[in-house]
């Protein structure tokens, strides 16, 4: 995986906590990344309907509160996949060896269990979980 997903969580929190008008350049800098970059990521999320801008006025909102905006949704907008495909199996397994007949069948049933709990997971967190832990690592470093 890439860091789409992360980037797209730090630039959703970006705009659904600051109290000012945020441009790709500002939200570049706090990514520390560049804005045509930035600009890839939030034509993702305006594709799938998780942010709108204006055309004439700059900045972004979000489209739904935070606690509406599940983690599965970023991630199946950035990564631009309708479900998680973790594990890549190898191929050209040797057909004349014993484990290589085999191996394909015997990893599926695995690789798709871990990928179904990672959505699982991914559909029960929302973005404002991600703004209350950002809340509380603030705090702990104030203290």
């Amino acid at each position: 995986m890439d860091t789409k997903f992360s980037v797209a969580l730090h630039i959703l929190t970006m705009i659904s906590e600051s109290k000012e008008v945020l441009s790709s350049q500002d939200l570049a800098q706090s990514v520390g990344t560049n804005a045509s970059y930035i600009r890839k990521i939030i034509a993702l999320l305006k594709k799938a309907n998780l942010i709108t801008s204006h055309q004439g006025k700059s900045g972004y909102q979000l489209v739904k509160s935070p606690q509406d905006i599940f983690l599965l949704d970023i991630y199946f907008a950035t990564q631009e996949v309708d479900h998680i495909k973790l594990f890549q199996i190898h191929q050209n397994a040797n057909q004349e060896c014993p484990v290589g007949q085999h191996i394909e069948t015997a990893m599926i049933p695995i690789f798709s269990s871990v990928e179904q709990e990672l959505e699982d997971k991914l559909r029960q967190q929302s973005l404002d979980n991600v703004i209350r832990n950002l809340y509380q690592s603030a705090e702990k470093n104030r203290t």
